[in-house]
């Protein structure tokens, strides 16, 4: 077991964090389990799923403060294909499928031993959380959607409506280099980063925790570039016309839809979740974007918090030192 310092409220904490490989077919899949110093009687245990696919657990770490928060356990995990998990660089297009995350994640849920959980899942993390939800999993207490798309059709026209926004010397270079194939360029990578900066994460610079793992999706980026393509507007991957849309009147568990008033994650985009699932509640951070949580992270656990304590099943309060917004 792993102990490591945190700064929370104010004040040092030590979370007691372990780590361990959870066999998943003829792969590993790295899990990480922070524990409250004061666990909550009656809190469940979260489980975070991470973005992409392929962006690993670290630009998600800032999660593992509501373990003390709320009193309950949080899991955080690399998916296979990225982070600490085992990657298939020479593994085919089609071994690429939200199946094989929705198996996986079955596969981690079992090897904790967990009989009911919440899940919150961000960007992709929110599909896969989707994915998971509509088949009814019995352990699962509520949901939350945090800055996700329902379709990449709506992903990529809400993608399309904010790049025109650019100004107008940032979409000719990321045209001319699409047209031309050369996205590797330092004058389109340069331009996608002003997209980066208004829609993606609006903290200059980048934190720590996203630069992390971006850098390791960069250096291996099977699973990113097969499922969704080279970025985030430019989408030629195996998903390009992946929707769960029409199958969210099956979700039965409670769940909450977050995201940014700047977000990618454009209010069309997440608009089917709201209009779909039987029990639902939505909150719009403003002044956010699509990393609210990385923005605004005491505002962003905060609602968290209120929303999972109202589904625990104790009725648990969320804690009173933690100014919570009020939910849309």
């Amino acid at each position: 077991m792993v102990f490591r310092g945190d700064l929370c409220r104010a004040r040092v904490c030590v979370v007691p964090t372990t780590t361990f490989d959870v066999p998943f077919r003829d792969l590993t899949t790295w899990v990480q389990v922070t524990t409250p110093a004061t666990p909550r009687d009656g809190a469940l245990p979260l489980v975070v799923l991470h973005g992409g696919p392929g962006m690993a657990h670290d630009y998600l770490r800032s999660l593992t403060a509501l373990a003390d928060e709320t009193g309950r356990t949080v899991v955080l995990y690399d998916q296979v294909g990225c982070g600490r998990s085992s990657h298939r660089p020479d593994a085919p297009e089609d071994f690429w499928t939200p199946d094989l995350f929705v198996d996986e994640f079955r596969t981690v849920v079992a090897a904790l031993g967990f009989d009911r959980y919440h899940v919150l899942g961000q960007s992709w993390g929110g599909m896969l959380g989707a994915e998971i939800a509509v088949t009814r999993p019995e352990g699962l207490a509520s949901l939350a959607i945090c800055n996700s798309p329902a379709s990449m059709e709506l992903w990529v026209q809400g993608a399309n409506a904010l790049r025109a926004q650019l100004p107008a010397d940032v979409q000719q270079a990321l045209d001319r280099h699409e047209a031309d194939g050369t996205v590797d360029d330092p004058e389109y990578l340069d331009a996608n980063r002003v997209f980066y900066e208004r829609h993606v994460c609006r903290v200059v610079p980048m934190p720590q925790d996203f630069v992390d793992s971006e850098a390791q999706m960069e250096a291996e980026p099977t699973v990113y570039h097969t499922m969704n393509g080279v970025n985030e507007f430019f989408v030629t991957g195996t998903m390009r016309d992946w929707t769960v849309i029409d199958r969210l009147d099956a979700v039965a568990a409670p769940t909450l839809v977050v995201a940014g008033e700047f977000d990618e994650a454009t209010p069309e985009t997440w608009a089917p979740f709201v209009e779909r699932i039987p029990d639902v509640v939505s909150h719009v951070f403003p002044g956010a974007s699509h990393c609210s949580h990385l923005e605004q992270p005491e505002a962003f656990r905060a609602r968290v918090a209120v929303f999972l304590a109202e589904h625990d099943g104790t009725g648990a309060p969320a804690d009173p030192d933690v100014a919570v917004p009020s939910p849309s």
